[in-house]
């Protein structure tokens, strides 16, 4: 149970990103990264570097087809989710989830079930005729998550097997997910 719980998951709103947001968006995406892939990666835990702020500035800047959201909960950024032309494979055709993260007193919440419903209506408005994300292998709580707003994965693998390909199809697939939130 988290400090928040029986808070309404309503009293967040959701809004496109900017280069302003880099350094909470980077100590966001830090922490839950080390909480979620951490220990399965067997790596030491990731910290925020002038470059990784670099980074998240100009990614969060980065014209269409690139799009970020952050999810703000009382004016304080909870969460980031990314979307844009597949980026492994290469190919523009394919939308890709980039990356989505909730800061981890706001997990379980619904902060991530809505920012990926509003990735999943810009792949739409986009046109991808299918997406894909990545994730790590072994990681359940997220594995659960994508199964449930209706990714299945699909076989691809990279990084020696420790990172694992979902997929999905928006005119075939049915789910949770169909049902977009406002953005």
């Amino acid at each position: 149970m988290n400090k928040l719980s029986g808070q309404v998951a309503a009293s967040f709103a959701i809004r496109p990103a900017c280069a302003a947001d880099a350094e909470t968006v980077a100590r966001i995406y830090v922490d839950s990264w080390n909480a979620s892939f951490g220990a399965l990666l067997a790596r030491t835990d990731r910290t925020v570097t002038p470059e990784l702020l670099a980074r998240w500035r100009r990614n969060l800047d980065r014209p269409v087809p690139q799009r970020w959201w952050v999810a703000e909960w009382a004016g304080t950024v909870v969460g980031c989710v990314g979307i844009g032309p597949s980026r492994d494979p290469v190919d523009p055709s394919i939308g890709e989830l980039h990356s989505i993260f909730v800061d981890e007193p706001y997990w379980r919440m619904g902060v991530g079930s809505a920012l990926l419903a509003v990735a999943h209506r810009h792949l739409v408005l986009d046109g991808y005729p299918t997406w894909i994300l990545w994730t790590v292998s072994g990681y359940r709580q997220g594995i659960a998550f994508y199964e449930a707003m209706g990714w299945s994965r699909d076989g691809g693998v990279r990084d020696g097997g420790r990172q694992i390909r979902f997929r999905r199809d928006p005119m075939t697939v049915r789910g949770p997910a169909d049902r977009s939130g406002s953005g």
